[in-house]
């Protein structure tokens, strides 16, 4: 302790005090702590072997690029990090948890200046600026970033591709758009701004589009219109386009695959035919090969479609978005869907939130409303004179955000807490939690969390008593009360049983903001499975049991399953007079598959899932659970997709006000500059 408090009286630099065995004690150090991987440790000992040479500074560099890599960043800002040092490994603020912890960046870094940094980085052969085979990319200007190489690649690559793509937009609209539009939109005003109408025409203008919004908004039965009028226009010129439908996950999948048939079908005058309704994973649709990075699509080998549309394309990361584009043939036409303000991707980028930041402003040119006008849609000029800014941006061009939530509405407790939220109004959050709404509950568990939680785990808690509020106590009764009597697992009474099931368990769901510790995914699960089985509802008696819920954490090509799906086990007929264990999963074309709990090979018990894990799900009654001390996950947009992951009811398990106040004023920073290159030619 002596040696630290020495270091700490000296204004030293960080190549003094830092080099030989000391550095890397430092950096053994913060991997004991859980500060560091070890995949950023190995890093380090790899540029360390490659440079022998090269200065702790860049060493350091590279460990919190890595670092900020795993946290979702694509590169490091240098800028911010000498700003606040400790914010690159996600540290708590200094003396949060009532101690002094030694060897912080803070403490490491307060001698050192960007052009001594940038220095130290220029003069090693590890470090480039631009294409070139080194394993770091430096970026001077701005904000200053270093990447690692692969990163630096995709960023560029896609940048490049959309770029490329809103060079393709039309200046005119077609003959006959309007008229098109309007068997789309029957009985639309004109005269009224309609923000679907204007998505469609924009999707038919150029080869990149997207259309943004919050649930309920519209993008399936939007997407659906246009797909109907791109098809229509391909057949008055004798084809039929070739339409590949993807999302991120299963879930998302399935999700999208039902919305799309009820749109299709609602579609008149035969405007639908020819529209897909089959949707894939992204995985999939790509071809994934097991144990690899690489896909069969790809630049040598594209997809065979004129069109691709993804949904839920804020969960889409920079490297998955990169493989897409690559497998894109030249002139197809590629059209994301999604809501900006939901959390971004597990892995790291935030493409969606990177394009749409200024989507709310709205930023049309003069070209693209005269566009609106000869589509039949006058109103975006007056609404963009009254509430948006112009602008000649060619990406602002072709994205359009859907402003009216069809789910929620004006007097919906759950819209307007989630608007609230997204506005960063913590007052106005306070009042709408607090207001009595019938769709909302707040639950502020003391020291005996169990007590109160009870009820909320079993009977949905304080909403219990209210139509679409249900706890989990629904699907294990429905579990035994409807279970069929007949002898063999053919017999369709099982597939009916096994779909009831399925649908009452997704009626409702605990969503956590951590993995770990007593308010996270896994001390949440065994809370739940104890309160259950005390209630005599399961018999956790062995790892599998008939009511265990379970969702994949990887994808399973020799099953057809992919990472995200949800299944349960049962008990069903094994053929010979007895009971054996399945476990039943749906998919995509409504279908079931049964599997023996055997073949799985990871799974985890899901009664409580990370709000990351339930983006493109929707339950009619969620609680999110979030933890009483400060934690860096805790934004704006975790609590948003939390609250909107809910249809009918949404509880929040509230042990400290505080932290919801810092996550409605914290909004999600990753470090890119995708949109920056797009928009810099």
């Amino acid at each position: 302790m002596d040696k630290i408090e020495g270091l700490q009286d000296d204004l030293f630099t960080v190549e003094a005090d830092l080099s030989g065995a000391r550095l890397w004690e430092v950096l053994e150090r913060w991997h004991s702590q859980g500060w560091i991987r070890g995949l950023d440790l190995a890093l380090a000992r790899m540029l360390a072997e490659l440079d022998k040479a090269a200065p702790a500074e860049l060493i350091l560099a590279a460990v919190f690029c890595s670092h900020q890599l795993g946290r979702g960043h694509i590169c490091l800002d240098l800028d911010a990090t000498l700003s606040d040092p400790d914010a690159a490994l996600s540290l708590p603020p200094e003396g949060a948890y009532g101690e002094q912890l030694p060897d912080r960046p803070s403490e490491l870094l307060g001698g050192l200046t960007l052009n001594a940094w940038l220095e130290s980085l220029s003069g090693s052969a590890l470090v480039q600026q631009g294409a070139g085979n080194s394993p770091l990319v430096l970026h001077q200007g701005r904000p200053s970033r270093l990447y690692l190489r692969r990163q630096w690649h995709y960023e560029i690559a896609v940048a490049d591709f959309i770029r490329q793509r809103l060079l393709l937009t039309g200046e005119t609209a077609p003959s006959g758009l309007a008229e098109k539009l309007d068997l789309l939109f029957p009985g639309s005003d004109p005269e009224t701004m309609d923000w679907q109408r204007l998505a469609c025409a924009l999707g038919a203008r150029g080869r990149f589009g997207i259309i943004t919004g919050g649930p309920g908004t519209g993008k399936t039965t939007t997407v659906v219109r246009l797909l109907a009028l791109l098809q229509t226009q391909a057949r008055d010129e004798g084809r039929t386009l070739r339409i590949r439908l993807a999302a991120p996950t299963g879930k998302a999948a399935a999700r999208l695959t039902e919305s799309i048939s009820r749109a299709v079908n609602s579609l008149t005058d035969g405007m639908g035919e020819d529209v897909p309704t089959e949707v894939s994973t992204l995985h999939r649709l790509l071809g994934s090969r097991p144990d690899s990075r690489r896909f069969r699509h790809h630049a040598g080998n594209p997809l065979h479609a004129d069109l691709v549309v993804v949904d839920e394309a804020s969960m889409i990361d920079l490297e998955m978005m990169h493989s897409l584009l690559q497998a894109l043939p030249a002139q197809a036409r590629l059209i994301l869907l999604g809501d900006k303000d939901q959390l971004a991707s597990v892995e790291a980028g935030a493409v969606l939130g990177d394009l749409c930041q200024q989507a709310q402003q709205g930023g049309y040119s003069k070209g693209t409303l005269e566009w609106a006008v000869a589509a039949g849609c006058p109103g975006l000029g007056q609404w963009q004179q009254s509430e948006g800014e112009a602008g000649e941006q060619p990406l602002a061009q072709q994205i359009v955000m859907l402003r009216h939530s069809h789910r929620f509405g004006a007097d919906s407790g759950i819209g307007r807490l989630a608007r609230a939220v997204n506005e960063g109004d913590s007052t106005a959050v306070e009042s709408i939690l607090l207001g009595g709404s019938a769709e909302l509950a707040l639950l502020e568990p003391g020291g005996d969390q169990q007590r109160l939680l009870k009820p909320l785990l079993l009977d949905g808690g304080v909403l219990g008593r209210r139509r679409g509020a249900p706890g989990y106590r629904a699907y294990l009764e429905q579990l035994h009360a409807s279970k069929p009597n007949a002898g063999e697992l053919t017999d369709p009474a099982w597939e009916r049983w096994g779909k009831e099931v399925l649908e009452a368990f997704s009626q409702f769901r605990i969503l956590c903001a951590l993995r770990k510790g007593p308010w996270g995914v896994e001390g949440q699960n065994e809370s739940i499975e104890q309160a259950l089985a005390g209630a005599g509802l399961i018999v956790p008696d062995t790892l599998w049991y008939e009511g265990r819920p379970v969702i994949l954490t990887r994808n399973d090509y020799s099953l057809g399953l992919m990472n995200g799906d949800i299944g349960i086990c049962l008990a069903v007929p094994d053929g010979e007079g007895g009971k054996v264990l399945r476990v039943v999963f749906p998919l995509p074309d409504g279908g079931l598959k049964w599997v023996l709990p055997s073949r799985l090979q990871n799974v985890e018990t899901v009664f409580a899932m990370t709000v990351h894990k339930s983006q493109g799900s929707e339950f009619a009654h969620t609680a999110m659970v979030l933890p009483p001390g400060p934690n860096p996950v805790l934004t704006r947009e975790l609590i948003y997709t939390g609250i909107t992951r809910a249809s009918d009811c949404f509880t929040l398990v509230l042990p400290s006000r505080a932290r919801l106040y810092e996550a409605v004023a914290t909004r999600v920073h990753r470090a890119s500059a995708l949109r920056e290159r797009i928009l810099e030619h």
